[in-house]
């Protein structure tokens, strides 16, 4: 292969894809790119592969094209990459189907279905050109949550529908559109309160295959997972240096990213669940310090609460098609 086209083979370790191999070749000109084709096309056959002509264009970046649920294209001669027209339909009928069928349940039932929805996809859109799609998706869902009160109390007036399922539910953001429930003081969480991370390019020539290099691929691949935890425990967390006090070991790992909306939003879940905030029990003998909190480990802290069963406390488990974490470690990655 030419220097002149750059050839990514994105089928990598522990990415599903269809049994089809997607495949996108970077070139100058039209001429680059048939010469490109021509020469896979002789580099596949022996391996029993081949194009599948119905799928396989060759386009300009002002043309644009879709990619693993993103469009990169050029506008006005600057290359943008943002969620891809699909990939917004789908999420968008998949919040219309889930809110048609949580009618008949309360505010708590949909915040708790919808929020591990809002945040996996927005955590894998998170690092391309998204904050106009993630605001559209957020006045699309408003929506959908007031037709569900509307449906869910056909005889009461709109003013006493947004007093009892709108308002400041997030203290931290001044927005009193934020749905939410009453009682339990639970809200529904935002696209747009994801914040936007662009990528970091890749140093020098560093290739993942490169044993060498194998911390410095690991520590780009913690450093874009986002922390599913608040600014409190955030504090806890660096203050404890991502280390459980129980057992030593790091409270947060991930070697490879998810790599698709749904493996972010199980691994979100799942690692929320899998950390809980409690008080260390203190050494016999020793004054008590109920106010000093830590970070542990489910599992850490059932020990040193003596072995107390409690469903709040249970690890949890890695969602299907995950790698089960290690003793010790809370480690979800990509399925």
């Amino acid at each position: 292969m030419s220097r002149e086209a750059q050839v990514r083979f994105c089928e990598r370790r522990g990415v599903r894809f269809p049994p089809p191999t997607l495949l996108v070749v970077l070139c100058h000109s039209r001429q680059q790119a048939e010469q490109a084709k021509a020469r896979l096309a002789t580099w596949l056959a022996p391996r029993g592969l081949a194009f599948n002509e119905d799928k396989t264009h060759i386009v300009t970046l002002d043309e644009g094209f879709d990619f693993l649920g993103f469009t990169a294209r050029r506008y006005h001669g600057k290359l943008l990459i943002k969620p891809a027209k699909a990939a917004v339909r789908r999420i968008r009928e998949r919040l219309r189907t889930e809110m048609r069928s949580l009618r008949g349940t309360n505010a708590q039932a949909v915040i708790a279905r919808l929020n591990p929805i809002v945040r996996g996809w927005a955590a894998y859109y998170r690092t391309v050109v998204s904050s106009e799609t993630f605001t559209a998706l957020d006045h699309y869902l408003w929506k959908l949550t007031y037709k569900w009160a509307k449906h869910s109390h056909p005889n009461k007036p709109t003013r006493w529908i947004i007093r009892r399922y709108f308002g400041t539910f997030n203290k931290s953001r001044q927005d009193r559109w934020v749905f939410g429930d009453r009682d339990s003081g639970a809200y529904l969480i935002r696209f747009a309160w994801t914040k936007i991370v662009r990528h970091q390019m890749v140093r020098g020539t560093s290739s993942p295959d490169d044993p060498a290099l194998a911390e410095y691929w690991a520590a780009r691949r913690r450093r874009g997972i986002p922390r599913p935890i608040d600014a409190a425990t955030l504090r806890l967390l660096q203050s404890q240096r991502g280390r459980c006090p129980g057992c030593g070991q790091l409270l947060l790992d991930a070697d490879r990213p998810p790599q698709s909306p749904r493996e972010w939003e199980q691994w979100l879940a799942a690692t929320r669940k899998a950390i809980t905030k409690n008080a260390i029990a203190t050494p016999a003998g020793s004054a008590p310090d109920e106010g000093r909190l830590r970070l542990l480990h489910a599992h850490c802290f059932r020990r040193s609460a003596g072995n107390r069963k409690s469903p709040a406390l249970l690890p949890a488990t890695s969602p299907r098609g995950l790698p089960e974490p290690r003793r010790g470690e809370t480690r979800m990655s990509g399925s």
